[in-house]
């Protein structure tokens, strides 16, 4: 889909959002201020300044009409074709309103923002194109739902086992099966391994134990090393899942509280150049 949305009908809003960044560009090229050097207080800084408003203002409306019911699966690619291409453009619109003039104030907080939140929406471009074929490799055609029961029927096999390994063993395999959790932390699904595995430290320490197994267990042994195996590499995939959906999701918590940040700035931006200048 995200091909799709890239290529939407032939690169549409990346020839609109050229055309409109070459109009800027020329229109700064030839323009020359009464006073001073080139601003946001200039008659082509205001046209610049509202031309970027209205844009910011449109690309924040994408998040509301994505999720209205009845909207079509081809407008919503339109609309976000739209709102990937325009907003990049928005960078040069907005940078030459600016004619380049930054300070401490209001004005260059909403300018960082808004550079914020079209970098955001960029990583989350990526993630999108990028994360879907890693999920789809690495489920191998099973979802997660099936490979948790995967590992409980992994569990199920290995306590039967165990139970005439010896209470060592035995105990060694419950223990991994009550310790292991999936989740917690933002951290710690997006890292997606955990550096003290339950699962692949009772594999360790049973096949330590293992070797002193008299030899009528060996194969027991063998066996319940081999369902242990099978755990960790099963919940190496579940977690490599869940880090790949957080990846997929964690822009969107950076994005929408930066567009909200975004807007109040330029509200501000604007109150202050109208009542002050």
């Amino acid at each position: 889909m995200h091909e799709s949305i890239l290529v939407y009908k032939g690169f549409r809003w990346l020839k609109l959002s050229v055309a409109m960044v070459a109009v800027a560009v020329l229109a700064y090229a030839v323009h020359r201020p009464e006073v001073g050097p080139p601003n946001g207080g200039t008659t082509l800084g205001y046209v610049l300044g509202v031309w970027g408003l209205g844009l910011i203002l449109w690309l924040a409306w994408f998040g509301i009409r994505k999720r209205r019911y009845g909207v079509g699966k081809q407008n919503l690619e339109d609309w976000l074709s739209a709102h990937i291409y325009l907003g990049l453009g928005l960078i040069v619109v907005a940078t030459l309103h600016t004619g380049f003039q930054f300070g401490w104030n209001v004005h260059t907080l909403a300018y960082v923002l808004m550079i914020a939140v079209i970098l955001s929406g960029v990583f989350g471009v990526a993630a999108y194109a990028r994360y879907p074929d890693l999920i789809t490799e690495n489920r191998r055609g099973m979802t997660q739902r099936e490979m948790l029961s995967q590992i409980a029927e992994i569990d199920a096999k290995a306590r039967e086992l165990s139970v005439d390994l010896g209470d060592n063993i035995h105990n060694e395999v419950m223990r991994a099966a009550e310790a292991l959790a999936f989740g917690g932390s933002a951290w710690r699904l997006l890292r997606g391994r955990e550096p003290d595995c339950p699962a692949a430290r009772a594999m360790r320490r049973v096949g330590e134990m293992a070797m002193d197994l008299p030899k009528a267990d060996a194969e027991k042994g063998h066996q319940l090393l081999e369902l242990l195996a099978r755990k960790v590499q099963s919940v190496e995939r579940v977690r490599r899942d869940l880090s790949h959906k957080a990846m997929m999701d964690v822009w969107l918590y950076f994005h929408v509280p930066l567009t909200f940040a975004l807007i109040a700035a330029l509200t501000a931006h604007v109150v202050s150049v109208f009542f002050y200048w």
